[in-house]
């Protein structure tokens, strides 16, 4: 079994700026998430230290994951690992909509899914974010022991694309909520709320 969680909500999900590689602090709001995310993962996981806990080495995925791992009164001993980071957006990480559509007129078509963050110039392609989170899933799947990852929007979309075996369009037209926890297990992914 895996359960998916994404980091809390930062400074640049409230500008509307695309995060990729580059780091933003968690907000009030993103360290309140975790918070009651990890009451939550209290509930259901009975001895944390019999679980594999990792998170993207990214700082907005390692603050959530202290916090986490503090409200299951643990503390934070989570292995990083840098395939569960973001997708690379290359020259778009860090810029909004706007920024996008005055430097690149066109590249975000119509802007309905998140399909256009895969086209930034020097970013990642689907096919490589999906190989990498693959790898890493592969990995999961063949531990015994449950996992517990903390990562970020797009990746959890692909990982749980992955796991379902969608199309990618379907697969990136999947939400990630900052405040649920998704369970894969047996061939099916639940939705837990916070």
């Amino acid at each position: 079994m895996i359960l998916l969680v994404r980091h809390g909500r930062t400074i640049f999900n409230e500008e509307g700026r695309h995060q990729g590689g580059l780091d933003s602090p968690l907000t009030a709001l993103g360290r309140s998430q975790a918070v009651r995310v990890g009451h939550r993962l209290a509930q259901l996981i009975e001895d944390p230290l019999s679980w594999a806990m990792v998170a993207s080495p990214l700082g907005r995925t390692v603050h959530t994951a202290e916090l986490i791992g503090a409200a299951m009164g643990f503390g934070g001993n989570f292995e990083l690992d840098p395939r569960l980071a973001e997708l690379r957006m290359g020259d778009w990480e860090g810029l909004t909509g706007a920024e996008i559509d005055r430097g690149w007129p066109g590249q975000r078509g119509e802007a309905k899914t998140y399909d256009f963050l895969f086209r930034a110039p020097g970013g990642e392609t689907y096919d490589a974010l999906a190989a990498r989170l693959g790898d890493w899933l592969d990995q999961a799947l063949a531990d015994p022991r449950p996992t517990l990852a903390i990562s970020h929007g797009m990746s959890i979309r692909v990982l749980r694309g992955l796991y379902l075996n969608l199309e990618p369009a379907a697969a990136i037209a999947l939400d990630t909520p900052q405040d649920v926890v998704f369970r894969l297990d047996q061939g099916q992914v639940t939705r837990i709320e916070a």
